[in-house]
């Protein structure tokens, strides 16, 4: 089997970390995500997956411990509106959401991300069966948003996203997307602004967290989630998860929790990651 060669920015490649980290679940005896297609996509790349920082059995966990709760929030959403609904993936990379969801032909699964990610999919992913369709722009420019029809409620997933937008791209994404669509929930990943801070100060001695540049890329922290609200009419704010407060943390190995359980006391540290579920 011929194998392909990925060659990507810097802070574009951090996607091929949390493919391989979920590629390295799927192999686990106790699966988390069970994410066969992702380490399917992994053998089929020609990749020095040492490269990404990904080895660790608790990284792999961690990130499909993550990603669990945010397919279970977009898998509500579903169920709680089992007509005609658009589901908009954003900063998609290669993840493999819509296979894990397997999503109804009633609905409409966009995928978004910058149009060479979007060609490195077509090449890699199998193609999903349904109303799919990918999207070649960056989530930042004006005008991509009127290529996906407004007519339904819509639920918009963007999972590693935040942090690598300015706070007002953040504002002007949002207001976009409320205002496109007659109502839904917005679901994304966060970090706090300590950290933010925290790792421009650091970011030339990288720590082993990631590469500099992806450090460096970092820019939105968000500290409270009711802030948003005002951004928007009828922008509510519904739920939050903290990191370290995932269910089954138990699955992860021991080294992994005691220093979930040692970080969340330190000052801020609880505060650094979490997930933020918001209705319009």
């Amino acid at each position: 089997m011929e194998r392909e060669k990925v060659e990507l920015t810097t802070v574009q490649g951090t996607m091929l970390a949390t493919l391989y980290a979920r590629a390295l679940d799927s192999r686990a005896r106790h699966s988390i995500l069970g994410d066969h297609t992702a380490d399917e996509v992994v053998r089929r790349v020609d990749h020095d997956w040492s490269k990404t920082g990904t080895q660790a059995p608790w990284d792999a966990a961690t990130l499909a411990l993550r990603g669990r709760e945010l397919d279970r929030w977009t898998g509500e959403f579903l169920i709680a509106h089992p007509g005609e609904v658009t589901v908009l993936h954003l900063a998609c990379g290669l993840d493999t959401r819509v296979h894990r969801l397997d999503p109804p032909p009633s609905v409409r699964w966009v995928d978004v991300d910058f149009p060479d990610v979007i060609e490195l999919r077509r090449r890699l992913l199998p193609e999903p069966g349904g109303n799919y369709r990918m999207l070649g722009a960056s989530v930042t420019e004006e005008g991509w948003l009127e290529e996906v029809p407004g007519d339904r409620p819509v639920v918009v997933v963007a999972e590693g996203l935040t942090m690598y937008l300015h706070e007002e791209e953040g504002r002007q994404l949002i207001q976009r997307i409320c205002g496109h669509f007659p109502g839904g929930e917005l679901l994304f990943d966060c970090f706090s602004e300590r950290l933010v801070r925290l790792a421009k100060k650091l970011s030339w001695m990288a720590m082993g967290i990631a590469p500099r540049a992806v450090l460096e890329s970092w820019h939105w922290g968000i500290d409270d989630p009711r802030e948003l609200e005002g951004w928007q009419d009828g922008l509510a704010f519904v739920d939050d998860l903290y990191v370290v407060d995932v269910p089954d943390l138990g699955r992860l190995p021991a080294a992994a929790r005691i220093g979930l359980r040692l970080g969340a006391h330190l000052p801020g540290g609880r505060d650094s990651g979490r997930l933020l579920r918001y209705r319009f």
